[in-house]
């Protein structure tokens, strides 16, 4: 799955990629999470244009916001007969500028603390990792005194062999030479843009071990890319002292931000 990811590249930067006519000016976010607006790429009167959704899809014939669950990942198995992704699938498709996600690895032991990873592209001979684009799906929810609400969804396939060992799930990556056919939702069926939806090739993408700073939503900041280290071992007791026992702790889930309705 993905449920926490970055945008930290220049929105020079973004924009070069993506090739939207708008001139946006946003500041780095190093840990998106659901229910925050995300800036998203899709098509309007055939030109690129970027738009700020909610993450968390919300199907356009959802009666009550607030019963139904949040949809901030579509099964790319599934986006082409489950009713809250068909539609969309069909005629919204979009992408998700992105730097990278956060990846949770689960405990060696079972009910243990889960691992936190950051997975970005593989970095160029200058060391820079470049900005990626998630395939994403988006609706505009209408509420019944007129409200409108525009919401969108990260795809997501089986794991690659450079994150099996972390996750059986990540997101799809729409690669820049097939941007057109994604975002084309008037000339390309969605069966034939659902070949996009595919694990990444497996040189794509680097991870390596975090900070679990990144469990808090509140935390936002460069230091979450940060490699964990490894502390120094403590000195053995000695003979006369004899240490305390300790309870062990009950492991912190990672943080969500609660909906907005």
């Amino acid at each position: 799955m993905c449920g926490r990811y970055v945008i930290i590249s220049t929105p020079e930067a973004i924009r070069a990629l993506f090739g939207y006519r708008e001139q946006p000016n946003f500041p780095p976010r190093y840990n998106v999470a659901p229910t925050q607006p995300i800036p998203i790429v899709r098509l309007v009167d055939g030109k690129r244009s970027l738009a700020l959704m909610r993450w968390g899809l919300l199907p356009s014939w959802v009666k009550d916001p607030k019963t139904f669950p949040l949809l901030i990942n579509a099964r790319g198995e599934s986006v082409l007969e489950r009713p809250a992704f068909r539609n969309a699938m069909r005629r919204r498709r979009c992408l998700i500028p992105t730097d990278g996600f956060y990846e949770w690895q689960v405990g060696e032991n079972a009910g243990g603390p889960k691992r936190p990873y950051f997975v970005r592209a593989k970095r160029d001979s200058a060391g820079r990792a470049p900005p990626l684009a998630f395939a994403g799906l988006y609706e505009t929810w209408t509420g019944p005194n007129g409200e409108e609400l525009d919401t969108a969804a990260i795809i997501t396939t089986a794991a690659n062999r450079t994150l099996t060992a972390i996750h059986d799930r990540m997101p799809v990556f729409v690669p820049k030479e097939a941007f057109d056919l994604w975002l084309d939702c008037a000339d390309v069926e969605a069966d034939v843009a659902a070949a996009l939806i595919r694990p990444a090739a497996d040189d794509l993408l680097e991870a390596y071990e975090i900070s679990t700073a990144v469990n808090r939503v509140a935390n936002d900041s460069e230091a979450l890319l940060q490699p964990v280290s490894v502390a120094p071992a403590a000195p053995a007791p000695s003979a006369e002292t004899k240490p305390k026992p300790t309870k062990p702790k009950k492991p912190k889930a990672p943080d969500d931000q609660a909906s907005l309705f």
